[in-house]
């Protein structure tokens, strides 16, 4: 895993770096495909909408208060989802707006999560991530208690759940282990 700043993040197939406002229509264009919009805040406007939305959003980058990010496989550098760490106070953070297509690797969730704990985690120093799913969204669900997350609570809309750095470094090393075993079994 290669981590040169909050900018780029390398792991094993994949690497997040952060979004700019040329990616406006690779965004704008996963955020109103309704194969992958289902379980996110609904969207509204153009590409140009979303270049702008990105230019702002440049400023709360700098200010360390959220990082956009396009995950890309490192084979061929294509864009293959999306994913943001936003609400970063005290020592907590939250992620989320995670999208994967149909470019993504195998085991894609698992290690863009890892990637954005290791952002999270080691990069930002916070000790733990608190964020929500949607209640109808099985896949996701599953995915967050089989990485370890703790479900604190939920709504008819959201379950909410809550990941420690404690946790993190625990499961670490057998997350990399699965990625790592998932490059050489291809």
């Amino acid at each position: 895993m290669t981590v040169e700043s909050s900018e780029r993040i390398e792991g094993v197939r994949l690497a997040l770096r952060l979004a700019q406002p040329e990616d406006a229509a690779y965004i704008h264009g996963l955020r109103m495909d309704p194969a992958y919009n289902r379980h996110l805040s609904a969207v509204t406007g153009t590409v140009e909408d979303q270049a702008n939305w990105l230019r702002r959003y440049k400023d709360r980058e700098a200010a360390g208060e959220e990082y956009y990010y396009v995950i890309e496989r490192l084979d061929t550098g294509q864009p293959c989802g999306l994913v943001r760490l936003y609400d970063i106070e005290d020592d907590q953070f939250t992620w989320g707006s995670w999208i994967l297509d149909h470019n993504k690797t195998p085991k894609a969730a698992l290690e863009s999560a890892v990637l954005i704990y290791v952002q999270g985690f080691e990069q930002l120093g916070m000790k733990k991530s608190v964020f929500d799913v949607r209640a109808d969204n099985d896949r996701t669900l599953a995915f967050h208690t089989r990485f370890g997350a703790i479900e604190t609570g939920r709504n008819s809309q959201d379950v909410f759940f809550k990941y420690s750095r404690d946790q993190f470094q625990s499961d670490k090393d057998g997350h990399m282990s699965v990625l790592r075993e998932a490059q050489t079994a291809r």
